[in-house]
């Protein structure tokens, strides 16, 4: 059976589910080939942070007055260990990475509040970028009076940066917003597609020296599932706004599950960095092996069997015999009443 694997993503026409979040790899460009042949529908880029912007800006006699004295003093020196170590070195990239690549090529932004620095979404689309993607941090609570503003700035960034490209903008969220599909709602306004959800490094502290320090380590495959049902809430509420799925996405089963939860695409990162471009083969052929077994012909078929969310009562329900059951120490460690399936999401007895 002839299975069309062709995937819409907020404005882009995908040969597959898959995108290459960034990682390493994808500042490779030796490594674009080799993903795009192995199956992947488009490859985000590495990061460009707003300092790298603002020196960019200051180089060109533009002011900053918008940034904070904090931010302005770390322009001074630049981030560190960035791939590319200017803004103009990134557009360099890009504008390579679009005329060479076969899939679409998405650029990524990095920063912690809105401005003028944002205006370089113009150049990142002049440079040949198929969509960028945006990445941003929010300031201390203390300087927000409360949730509603985080999000209402939020909007008006996006809004902002909508209006000065007319390529597909995607906004990646972290996982602590008060409501995120209502947030989804009134981002509808200005971005193309949802990310979901963004990863920050773990905070730790050290109890020999009492000082903080921070640990960022790759995705286990499988804790994708910590996601589902907020992904499912979204689309099922915003069934308008394009979703990706990302963090924790290393099988087939992983990717089907997102799909199925009405994610679009399913955006794999710490599985390319362990595994290298060839376990996107793999990803690829445990879908069309899942649709092949189920008669599926099409990514459009495919949406047409996702499962309709939990109403509250059988939710509430399943939650409270959850939590009341008692379990013994060895189901804890061998749940009795786990699935198990094949490499390919197969139920396996």
């Amino acid at each position: 059976m002839s299975i069309d694997l062709t995937t819409h993503f907020g404005g882009l026409k995908l040969n597959s589910p898959i995108i290459v979040g960034a990682c390493p790899l994808t500042a490779e460009e030796q490594s674009h080939a080799a993903i795009a042949a192995a199956g992947a529908g488009a490859i985000v880029l590495p990061s460009l942070f707003q300092e790298q912007v603002l020196q960019w800006n200051q180089r060109r006699g533009l002011e900053v007055h918008e940034a904070s004295p904090q931010l302005l003093e770390r322009c001074k020196s630049g981030p560190t260990d960035t791939y590319c170590q200017s803004a103009e070195s990134y557009l360099s990239m890009v504008q390579r990475a679009s005329s060479h690549a076969s899939i679409p090529i998405i650029a990524s932004l990095n920063g912690e509040c809105g401005g003028h620095w944002l205006d370089f979404a113009g150049e990142l689309q002049q440079a040949g970028a198929a969509a960028i993607e945006l990445n941003v941090h929010h300031p201390p609570p203390s300087e927000y009076g409360g949730p509603r503003e985080v999000e209402d700035a939020m909007t008006e960034l996006v809004t902002q940066i909508d209006a000065a490209i007319t390529i597909p903008l995607f906004l990646k969220l972290d996982r602590y917003y008060t409501s995120p599909s209502h947030l989804a709602h009134r981002l509808l306004s200005g971005a193309q597609g949802l990310v979901l959800f963004g990863r920050a490094p773990d905070v730790d502290i050290c109890l020999d020296s009492f000082q903080l320090k921070t640990n960022w380590e790759l995705t286990h495959a499988g804790s994708i599932v910590q996601s589902l049902g907020t992904i499912m809430r979204i689309h099922s509420y915003c069934p308008a706004m394009p979703l990706a799925a990302c963090g924790g996405i290393g099988t087939p089963s992983d990717v089907i599950r997102v799909l199925l939860a009405g994610a679009d695409v399913a955006m794999v990162t710490s599985a390319v960095y362990r595994e290298g471009p060839g376990v996107i083969r793999t990803l690829v052929d445990g879908l069309r092996m899942f649709m092949d077994k189920h008669h599926i012909k099409s990514m459009r078929e495919l949406e047409m069997q996702r499962p309709i969310e939990f109403n509250s009562g059988e939710q509430r329900q399943q939650y409270i015999q959850t939590l009341s059951r008692r379990r013994e120490a060895d189901e804890m460690v061998h749940p009795v009443h786990a699935i198990h399936g094949d490499r390919w999401g197969h139920p396996t007895p």
